[in-house]
């Protein structure tokens, strides 16, 4: 028993440190450039993407093995698609301020590689339980790397997070940070920041 409790733990975290898909598998760049000009982006695309990752991974867990091989990719798309048309409506009917500013980037979770490739190489080889733990571990790691990107873009292009004026700067910050450059740049040291870090965890483990 304790021995399934420490293997569903290294699967939930699994995706938040050592496959981070963000930080570490530098997977999904189009939408971790494309919407974390600020804090509040980043968080609600990671959310979102959260939320597609984990259903869509609970659902192909249960239909996989009853899904011809021929058929199975557009299959997943699919079940995957459906739950981003869920979660595009529900989000341009409450948080349509929120809803516009990630613009494209909601329907295009149908075809993020990070979905994709977890529903074939997890969710149609494991069951339910697992599945679930999986999407839950490498959503909320994307969701983290989209949020901390999102909050230093926005902190140093702004000189605010989450819209909150830290008063730190004496100007309203370096335009730059918030444009596509600046992104890479804040994107490329928090990568080597996430792999000292990873490398430093699991060397004192």
């Amino acid at each position: 028993m304790a021995e399934k409790k420490n293997k569903r733990l290294d699967i939930l975290l699994n995706g938040i440190i050592k496959e981070n898909p963000t930080f570490v598998m530098i997977l999904g760049m189009c939408p971790t450039l494309g919407t974390t000009t600020s804090a509040i982006n980043g968080l609600g695309m990671g959310i979102a993407t959260l939320f597609v990752l984990t259903m869509s991974n609970l659902v192909i867990s249960l239909i996989a093995p009853y899904i011809p091989s021929k058929v199975r990719i557009p299959s997943f798309i699919v079940v995957i698609a459906a739950f981003v048309t869920l979660v595009d409506l529900t989000m341009h009917a409450y948080a349509p301020e929120l809803y516009k500013a990630l613009g494209i980037f909601i329907p295009l979770i149908v075809v993020n590689c990070i979905i994709l490739a977890r529903a074939e190489a997890f969710a149609s080889k494991n069951g339910v339980i697992d599945s679930i733990l999986d999407g839950l571990g490498v959503g909320l790691g994307f969701t983290l790397s989209l949020t901390v990107l999102g909050a230093v873009r926005e902190f140093l292009g702004a000189g605010t997070i989450f819209g909150i004026n830290l008063h730190l700067y004496h100007s309203d910050g370096t335009l730059v940070f918030i444009l596509a450059p600046g992104g890479f740049l804040v994107l490329a040291y928090l990568i080597a920041l996430g792999q000292k870090l990873k490398k430093r965890i699991y060397e004192n483990n």
